[in-house]
């Protein structure tokens, strides 16, 4: 039975459902989402946990690791990752693909639960909190607000209560951050002096702020059937208010404010926070996106609610967006579909410029907009995005859809030059290469199947793509199997002549088709010499292949190449030594330098940690200025040469940054790990320097570098407990005087705001000030309960036997006057008599250690990240190389180890993965063809052709200056398809000319490779053409488009000037092969029988 008889012979029912396919892709494309590559995002959660005034030691030890041992039990957790500094402490979870997101945030939220048992109460901030994030952590909206009427707290309190609630709204974001400013609180700031001259202890000052808010329901009165609710003015909420506090009362009459003691203002939580955007101060939103989120959609989420926004901000507040990732994504969009057009309409003008006429070019023309549609419609079912790699599969696939048809067309239209009318030619036609356009498309899909299940990050791209090729490629089958024979029968008409020569395409049909001939026929005569000299072209088969590995050895590799998308990011780290003030000054300085180059549109900075910040910079349009890395180098010059501080800047492109800490600030990086923490850090400043010194690694840098100087104080513990202290209380007193104490809420209708209690600047700044610290003994248990009212301690304490005697007795007379006086200062809201003073150095030590700035865990392990980009010129397997060497040459301690993860671990795993695959694809494409040929021999012939596509792919790049990466890796494999398939074109002309035609193997394949090498040509220059607006595209995403065009035309070229002639040598061979093996296998089976006893039969033989 013909297939194809039952399209040709129903036009209508054809031509409908060519239709239905086209409007079902035309109705998905507008509900397609947008991104810049396909969701290759982790299914991450991040944990916050906060404890103002902590040291990293000590948070690591309280905070980090309890949680770390509650969350390390969820399911599925693939990884999971600390990182630690004084105050904070973020925990990054990593779970399998698999996980539902939501359903790994509850079970994130029930562990968080579960913990708080584990964790130190009274101190914390707030509960940890749990965030949906993607791998990366970039943001992916900066919002600021600038008003130079309104205070930093101000501009906090709309950020927060007005804005945030509503970004956090929007479907996709995960976090929405206020930096730049905190809660806004009413601070009071400590002088020692008067505390100490009125005998107030910090805890009674602490007492008398907690008491001066109690925001407690009051009850009501019943009266004459009316209730009335009592309120009264409870609350001191601002500054003002908190002046006059009465905070003791000395000589029985004379009462202590707060305001003798203290500097009270209306300020901020926490005043180490700082943002800026074009050198204005600022408070800056910045916005996350969510696992698997689409950042395009988050955007125009956002920017619905702009205009409700602005509405709902003050006047003299101005909203300024500082980063939208989403203009460059759409940019790439734009640029790719132009790509993708100007693809459609070169492998349009090849078919027209073959053909000559319109209506004979309109056949296959017409199959590429219906397959394409109806790959979008495949997309949208398999819930894929309109991404930079799926508009360069479509691009692609162009080249594949078209050459379906043309084989199919010019098989029809040779039979009509042979006397056949259109409709037989083409039932004749159509059935004679309907097993062909089979087999090629067979053989194409067996190609992808494999490369569907690589892990990681490269398995997202490579589903997207291969899934995508997939379904363009069945579509295409079932197009040129069904419309196309159908048009043919009713359309087609063939050249004749003279016709064709009028006019200027005429006269260029003339040529071309002169050219063809001439062409034909030197290559019928050089495959004569060829088939005379078949060892000497089979040689080239090995030899390509050595150079192919080789040249895949040798050449550099990354994993994507990065993008210009407008986008160039930094990071100010300080050292130990360096202030907050100084890390401001820097922050503003560097914003000042980038504001100022001409290609710079705004420089957003801010800094949320105390020795480090952050800078954002957001590009004029690429086609406006120069490139990104010609900036980065301008504004690198212009740096100042100060120490002190490590300034990284680096360009936002397709490649992750690192992992999952947006601390990192490269796009490699190498975490080192141990279960010896003096061993890990003793040794990471040794590799840093040496990695720098090498000159092939830039902006190398580490969260854990540097270490600060710690206070460490040193508690005598016999002495503090003849005085009636506790370390608890010493903990309390350090933690009113530097910790920025919470010590009372102040609660208003829409928001919440603190009081914060510390020591002033000029004190707290002052390491000396340490051993001015006096601790009051009338709260000298843990919980406050028992006092000294009597006692004058002096700094210069005796130890003799008779101090001793002394202070055992006035303890006893203290411990009397208590129980019959009552205790001044166990929760009292007012002290009412001098108390005992106690300076802290008579109870402590104060020793100066090292300590580090940063505590990272990975796993189990105490673990050091190093961020690094590449040098120019420097490859993946240099850098690799070089700090394999470097730890030997400066002999890490045993223990201490090390591996890639983010972009540097992904392009270890894709040449890995990457090669496995390939060798599973070349597997699956022997059994597809052995099946379809029936045949052990004839799919190594296909296969042959292989090594010369991926040579001339690899020397394309080369010669480019492209890296080898997972989008050259791409066009190699379909390289490998769009060889195969001119090489099944022959090789079925060829065994069905030996079969049917009773013609010998070199008469078969001589003649297969004459007859073919029209439709061979026309089939490879339309996918060569279609890869050349990848190659001149020059817009965003140009970089990532480019690796795919040279190694696809690159492959081409050289692929068909060997294939022609190689392909018709191994066949012969493998013929040759096939007929010893056959005539082998008969000599056997009639050795055996004679042996058994039983003679073969003749049919037999």
């Amino acid at each position: 039975m013909n297939f194809c008889r039952l399209f040709i012979d129903r036009p209508v029912a054809t031509t409908l459902m060519s239709i239905a396919i086209f409007m079902a892709g035309f109705i998905c494309y507008p509900l397609l989402p947008v991104a810049t590559m396909p969701d290759m995002t982790t299914t991450a959660i991040m944990v916050v946990a906060t404890q103002p005034g902590a040291d990293p030691q000590q948070m690591a030890t309280s905070v980090t690791t309890p949680l770390e041992r509650r969350l390390g039990s969820i399911a599925d957790l693939e990884s999971i990752e600390s990182d630690t500094n004084a105050g904070q402490a973020q925990i990054f979870l990593e779970f399998s693909s698999s996980r539902n997101i939501d359903g790994a945030l509850r079970d994130t939220q029930a562990a968080l639960r579960a913990a708080r048992a584990d964790l130190p109460t009274g101190t914390m901030d707030a509960d940890p909190q749990a965030f949906k994030m993607d791998g990366s952590g970039f943001p992916v909206y900066l919002m600021s607000l600038t008003g130079d009427q309104k205070t930093q707290a101000e501009l906090y309190d709309i950020a927060n209560i007005r804005i945030k609630p509503l970004l956090a709204e929007v479907k996709g974001v995960g976090r929405v951050e206020v930096v730049g400013s905190t809660n806004p609180a009413v601070r009071v700031e400590l002088n020692p002096g008067p505390l100490y001259k009125w005998g107030i202890g910090f805890e009674d000052v602490r007492t008398a702020l907690a008491s001066a808010n109690a925001f407690t329901p009051k009850g009501f009165i019943d009266s004459n059937g009316q209730r009335m609710m009592l309120s009264t003015n409870d609350q001191a909420i601002n500054a003002s208010q908190y002046r006059d506090l009465i905070v003791g009362y000395r000589n029985n009459f004379y009462p202590v404010r707060l305001s003798d003691i203290a500097t009270i203002s209306d300020s901020v939580q926490d005043v180490y926070q700082t943002s800026y955007i074009n050198g204005h101060r600022a408070v800056t939103l910045v916005v996350t996106a969510q696992p698997h989120a689409n950042t395009v959609a988050i955007v125009d989420g956002i920017n619905a609610n702009l205009a409700h926004l602005r509405d709902a901000l003050p006047a003299d507040v101005n909203l300024v967006v500082g980063l939208d990732t989403s203009r460059s994504i759409r940019a790439s969009l734009a640029d790719a579909r132009l790509t993708l057009v100007l693809s459609v309409v070169l492998v349009v003008l090849v078919i027209l410029l073959f053909f000559r006429k319109m209506i004979t070019t309109l056949i296959p023309a017409i199959t590429v907009p219906i397959a394409l549609s109806g790959t979008l419609a495949a997309m949208a079912a398999f819930n894929f995005t309109l991404d930079v790699l799926s508009l360069m599969s479509l691009t692609i696939a162009v080249g594949f859809v078209v050459d379906d048809a043309i084989v199919v067309l010019e098989n029809i239209a040779r039979h009509m030059e042979e006397g056949k009318d259109r409709y037989e030619a083409s039932l004749i036609g159509a059935s004679e290469i309907g097993f062909t356009v089979l087999s090629i498309s067979a053989s194409l899909v067996a190609v992808f199947i494999p490369l569907l299940f690589l892990p990681g990050s490269a398995g997202s791209i490579m589903f997207e793509f291969c899934m995508t090729m997939i379904s363009a490629i069945v579509i295409s089958m079932w197009l040129s199997l069904t419309l196309t024979p159908m048009m043919c029968a009713h359309l087609l008409e063939i050249d004749h002549g003279e016709e064709s020569r009028k006019g200027i395409l005429g006269h260029i049909a003339f040529v071309t088709e002169t050219s063809l001939d001439w062409t034909l026929k030197q290559y019928g005569r050089s495959m004569h010499w060829c088939l005379r000299h078949p060892v000497l072209m089979g040689l080239t088969l090995p030899l390509s292949f050595v150079v192919l590995v080789g040249s895949v050895v040798l050449m550099p590799k990354e994993f994507i190449p990065s993008q210009d998308m407008s986008l160039l990011a930094g990071r100010i780290k300080g050292d130990a030594t360096m202030s907050f003030q100084e890390i401001d000054r820097r922050l503003r300085e560097v914003g000042a330098i980038t504001q100022t180059d001409p290609d710079v549109t705004s420089t957003t900075i801010f800094s949320d940690d105390k020795n480090s910040g952050e800078v954002y910079i957001h590009l004029k349009e690429k086609e406006e200025r120069a490139s990104a890395e010609v900036i980065l180098d301008r504004i690198r010059k212009r740096l100042p040469d100060e120490p002190g501080a490590d300034i990284s800047f680096w360009s936002v492109g397709g490649s992750s940054q690192g992992g999952s800490s947006s601390k990192n600030t490269g796009s490699y990086r190498y975490v080192l790990r141990g279960d010896n923490v003096a061993d890990l850090f003793g040794y990471l400043p040794t590799l840093l320097s040496a990695l720098r010194a090498s000159g092939k690694l830039v902006n190398v840098s580490s969260t854990t570098e540097g270490q600060s100087v710690a206070a460490y104080i040193t508690v005598h513990r016999d002495t503090e407990a003849r005085y009636g202290i506790t370390p608890q209380l010493i903990q309390n007193v350090l933690y009113d005087s530097y910790g920025q104490a919470i010590v009372s809420t102040i609660h208003l209708p829409t928001t919440e705001h603190r009081v914060v209690m510390v020591l002033a600047p000029q004190y707290r700044m002052d390491p000396e000030m340490l051993r001015q610290v006096w601790i009051s003994t009338a709260a000298g248990t843990a919980a406050g309960g028992v006092a000294s009212n009597l006692i004058r301690v002096r700094s210069d304490a005796s130890t003799s036997a008779n101090s001793f005697t002394s202070l055992a007795t006035t303890s006893i007379q203290n411990s009397l006057a208590n129980q019959i006086s009552g205790n001044s200062s166990n929760g009292s809201a007012v002290s009412s008599s001098t108390e005992t003073m106690i300076p802290l150095t008579n109870v402590a030590s104060v020793l100066w250690k090292p300590q580090p700035l940063d505590i990272t865990h990975r796993g189990s392990y105490y673990s050091a990240n190093i961020s690094f980009d590449l040098a120019t010129g420097v490859s993946y397997n240099d850098a690799v190389d070089l700090i394999k060497q470097t730890m030997q040459t400066t002999h890490a301690p045993d223990g201490v180890l090390g591996d890639f993860t983010g972009t540097a671990g992904d392009t270890r795993k894709l040449m890995i993965n990457g090669g496995l695959a390939f060798l599973a694809a070349i597997a699956v494409m022997y059994i597809v063809l052995g099946i379809l040929y029936e045949s052990l021999i004839h799919p190594i012939t296909i296969l042959s052709t292989l090594p010369s596509a991926g040579i001339g792919a690899v020397l394309g790049l080369w010669v480019a200056g492209e890296s080898f990466s997972i989008i050259a890796m791409i066009g190699i494999i379909l390289l490998t398809g769009i060889v195969k398939k001119n090489a099944i074109l022959v090789i079925d002309f060829a065994i069905h000319a030996e079969r049917i035609e009773k013609l010998s193997p070199k008469d078969a394949i001589f003649k297969a490779s004459i007859t073919r090498f029209r439709p061979i040509l026309m089939t490879s220059l339309a996918a060569a053409l279609g890869a050349v607006p990848l190659i001149i595209s020059n817009g965003y995403g140009a970089e990532m488009r480019r690796p795919l065009g040279v190694s696809i035309l690159g492959g081409m070229v050289v692929s068909q000037l060997l294939t022609l002639y190689t392909t018709p040598i191994v066949y012969l061979w493998m013929d040759a092969i096939g007929m010893r093996s056959k005539r082998l296998c008969y000599w056997l089976l009639g050795l055996v029988r004679r042996h058994s006893g039983t003679e073969p039969s003749a049919r037999q033989v």
